[in-house]
């Protein structure tokens, strides 16, 4: 794990190639006091990192972010107020690595949609 205790894993389900998870984000971590001091908001790039690692345990291989596109992040994690998100990842596994279509969210709202390509290699 990148950031030590930034999030657990409270659930998770791998079906052939598609995790749905629960995971709770620990609004007491560090990155929070700088981002942004007294209103916290989850940074895109630390979602991003959450969503490779949980790749990186369903595949079982130490993966590096090589693309992403269509990343839109559509509403703000406050991790005071919606601390447990919703998160699914589709796996396609491809020549180039393993491309992912994955989503995180809590309760009705969808925060964030990607569409990635991860790989073994730089």
């Amino acid at each position: 794990m990148l950031l030590p205790g930034f999030y657990k894993v409270l659930e998770a389900e791998w079906n052939a190639l598609q995790l749905n998870a629960v995971v709770e984000l620990n609004s007491a971590h560090d990155v929070f006091k700088g981002h942004f001091p007294n209103n916290p908001v989850t940074p895109g790039v630390c979602m991003l990192q959450l969503l490779k690692e949980l790749t990186e345990h369903g595949v079982g291989k130490k993966l590096f972010i090589k693309e992403c596109s269509n990343v839109k992040f559509m509403a703000l994690i406050n991790p005071e107020i919606h601390a447990v998100l919703n998160i699914n990842i589709v796996v396609t596994e491809s020549e180039s690595g393993y491309k992912i279509k994955a989503s995180a969210g809590f309760k009705e709202t969808t925060a964030l949609k990607v569409s990635a390509l991860l790989s073994e290699n730089l």
